[in-house]
């Protein structure tokens, strides 16, 4: 089973980060811009949340909100479930199930490193079944 970190070194480690002041309109164009789903949001290098589409939906479109005034902190998920390098697809898969989480920051000895999104863990799933399936196949038919 693949780990996060070999994912990383795969996907890229390009991270997109917003600070806790920042307006939601500007994070969401941003969101838009680099086509991403979630955004992490950073102060003096410390991850202090993760503001997501579910945040923006949830938090400032049902409670009639404006999105240009209010900064991304009011509405950020402020208690932020990272994931270490190390760790392996199937324990990310499970901790992203029972958290109801899309997005996981990747922290290496407390620095940012990356992000996994469900659609990262499940491209590294349906790689590595296809990898068992060819290796069946070979000798199946030698």
């Amino acid at each position: 089973m693949k780990t996060l970190g070999q994912i990383l070194q795969t996907k890229g480690n390009e991270t997109w980060t917003v600070a806790p002041d920042t307006t939601v309109f500007a994070a969401l164009e941003l969101m838009a811009e680099r086509d991403i789903g979630a955004l992490v949001v950073v102060e003096d290098d410390d991850v202090v949340g993760i503001f997501s589409e579910r945040d923006y939906a949830r938090k400032v479109i049902l409670a009639g909100k404006s999105s240009r005034t209010i900064p991304v902190s009011s509405i950020m998920t402020k208690n932020v479930i990272c994931v270490r390098p190390e760790q392996t697809v199937n324990k990310c898969m499970a901790l992203m199930t029972e958290k109801h989480v899309r997005h996981l920051p990747v922290l290496d000895n407390g620095k940012l490193v990356g992000v996994i999104s469900i659609g990262d863990v499940v491209k590294s799933v349906i790689n590595e079944q296809q990898v068992m399936i060819t290796h069946l196949e070979d000798y199946i038919y030698g």
